[in-house]
């Protein structure tokens, strides 16, 4: 490594580690193993439910705005407790955090695959999404904190690459438990998941940061931040149903109301969960902007894409899920040559490119119709997509990187990585609203068919946005995005569909 990396979420200094532990060793394996696994399990349900939905309102028989919540209990929770999942792990042990995480999560997947009704599920799915907190950025940090500093890089890199191997595997996977066994075991499958990580765990030292213990928690934001949340999602999705009108603004300008304190609080707080001195920078604004306008398209055409191709087209789980294979394994091959060139270019040319590449694949998708062919119609858009995708994730997360001090590098990345599960949660709560689909009409091949396209139509405009915003806020030199030793940020982690990468703040070039 060129520098030090800076400490980020999960990224302190280790404590216990007893100088590192060797990838190459057994116990170098296994801590690998456990990191992989426990992010693995995070993964898999990321990238499944959107596909289990159809099968899911016609099991429970519920509505789309229960649906919605499905899918946004989980990300609520998530986005709201993710960069205190990662404080908790530099206080108390990452090791232990890990542990109390997998089987969080565990026990909470055991509910969703057990509820006999949709409100069951979502609550059981919300508590899923408070164990994912503990997750997320805990399987990086265990990785960074556990290895000797020689073998950081190359430990990250296997954990990155068996993560995408993972993520490709995960819908395939998921439509087969989905058609087969049942949708409940796309739950219930994390239960020996767990048990495997526990049983790997016993291999992995613990360590710690000892000066975060000087740092108390942010509770308070983080209870304002997910009450904000469940405010506008609350409102978004109570206007696409049945809800009274009181039932649509109250919770709307409670959760407006909470956003508000949430700034005033994080603006007077010595050590707030999100400093507000972070967005004086204009690239780190401008990028986050980016980030949900582009992760909005993500999400908003993803929930969308599996219930067209199962309810319009009659794909069935397994086949849907397969569908969007092609983008994961682009992003797989592709983001570090797109990485590599934005280093050699500067930022503006992927960041500009990419979005607007992205938005010629969700507009090729206008032609997923009824009848429509896999080769000629489906396919086409989605390796388009996956190709624009490809081009903007990587140089995104290293535009974060170099916006800020080397110090605060990681809390960026998380910062970002919050940002764009936000961003996911909200268009999946208004989305439907905006295209007029409610109540049970995702069943109803004809009115899907019609919100389809224009979902389509404005996941690809935010897209367009995000490529202005990049044409107008990032420097085109490649030489006013590296430091005064000459190296550029870079994104060396992995590249899931849900989020931008956690990084820990290394800006440095290898």
């Amino acid at each position: 490594m060129a520098s030090n990396p800076a400490p980020g979420p999960g990224a302190g200094p280790a404590s216990g580690a007893g100088g590192g532990v060797a990838l190459a060793s057994a116990r170098g394996r296994w801590v690998l193993a456990c990191a992989v696994l426990a992010s693995g399990m995070a993964l898999l349900d990321g990238t499944v439910v959107n596909v289990a939905l159809p099968t899911l309102g016609r099991d429970l028989g519920t509505s789309l705005s229960a649906l919605q919540w499905v899918v946004n209990a989980y990300m609520l929770t998530l986005s709201a407790l993710l960069l205190l999942g990662g404080a908790l792990g530099d206080r108390v042990g990452r090791r232990r955090t890990l542990v109390i995480g997998v089987v969080w999560f565990a026990a909470a997947s055991a509910l969703c695959g057990l509820a006999q009704d949709a409100g069951t599920l979502i609550a059981a799915r919300a508590l899923q999404g408070i164990g994912g907190a503990l997750l997320t950025p805990g399987s990086l940090a265990l990785v960074r904190a556990s290895y000797r500093p020689e073998d950081q890089a190359r430990a990250v890199g296997a954990w990155s690459g068996l993560g995408g191997v993972a993520g490709a595997v995960g819908p395939f996977l998921g439509g087969w438990l989905i058609d087969g066994p049942g949708w409940r075991w796309i739950f219930l499958i994390n239960v020996p998941l767990a048990a495997l990580v526990l049983y790997a765990v016993r291999h992995v030292p613990e360590s710690r940061d000892e000066t975060a213990a000087q740092q108390p928690f942010d509770v308070p934001g983080a209870c304002l931040a997910a009450l904000f949340l469940a405010g506008i999602s609350f409102s978004l999705i109570g206007a696409s149903g049945d809800t009274s009108a009181a039932g649509v603004v109250l919770p709307g300008v409670l959760g407006l109301a909470a956003g508000v304190v949430f700034v005033v609080v994080e603006h007077r707080r010595r050590d707030p969960m999100l400093p507000l001195v972070l967005f004086r920078s204009r690239l780190f604004t401008a990028a986050n902007v980016m980030t949900l306008c582009l992760y909005s398209a993500i999400g908003g055409i993803l929930f969308m894409l599996p219930v067209q191709l199962q309810t319009t087209l009659g794909y069935d789980a397994l086949r849907a899920g397969t569908a969007t294979l092609p983008i994961t394994v682009l992003m797989l091959l592709l983001s570090a040559p797109a990485g590599d060139l934005a280093r050699r270019l500067g930022p503006r040319l992927p960041l500009v490119v990419g979005p607007t590449v992205a938005a010629a694949g969700v507009l090729l998708m206008l032609r997923i119709r009824p009848g429509a062919s896999y080769v000629t119609e489906v396919l086409p858009a989605v390796v388009v997509l996956g190709l624009g995708m490809s081009l903007f994730v990587a140089p995104l997360t290293a535009t974060v990187l170099a916006s800020v001090d080397a110090s605060r590098a990681g809390l960026a990345s998380g910062v970002n990585n919050t940002a764009a599960r936000i961003a996911q949660l909200l268009v999946v709560a208004g989305l439907p609203l905006a295209v007029g689909l409610s109540g049970t009409a995702y069943a109803d091949p004809d009115a899907l068919d019609t919100a389809f396209g224009k979902a389509a139509v404005g996941c690809a405009a935010l897209f367009g946005l995000a490529a202005a915003a990049a044409a107008v806020f990032v420097r085109p030199s490649p030489a006013a995005w590296h430091d005064e030793r000459g190296n550029a940020p870079q994104c060396k982690t992995c590249l899931g569909l849900q989020a931008p990468p956690l990084e820990p703040g290394d800006r440095a070039g290898e």
